[in-house]
């Protein structure tokens, strides 16, 4: 299985309406690194079988979202599992924080 493929696993992993990170997934996987993992969800390119818009910086931010076009956009996308965004950020980020390392 390629670095991709192992990436997407691991995002697909991600429940609805929580939020994991670029570092996190990347920690997880011993391979690479945040910017790899960030990479490999930009090449989806038209599959909607991984959820990308679960993924966000360490901050909490939707530094992928200018990925996303217009609608449904990544904050659309995440309002639709109930998560708040305010200023392209996730409230309760630390509440809604999904680390693959303790749930995989």
């Amino acid at each position: 299985m390629n670095y991709y493929e192992l990436v997407y696993d691991v995002v697909k992993s991600i429940p609805k309406g929580r939020v994991s990170t670029y570092g996190a997934v990347s920690n997880f996987l011993t391979l690479g690194s945040a910017r790899m993992v960030g990479w490999a969800l930009n090449q989806l390119k038209g599959r909607h079988d991984v959820p990308a818009h679960r993924v966000v910086n360490s901050k909490g931010e939707l530094s992928g979202r200018l990925h996303f076009g217009q609608e449904p956009g990544m904050e659309s996308l995440l309002k639709k599992e109930g998560i708040h965004v305010k200023d392209n950020k996730v409230l309760d980020f630390k509440q809604k924080f999904w680390d693959p390392s303790k749930e995989l």
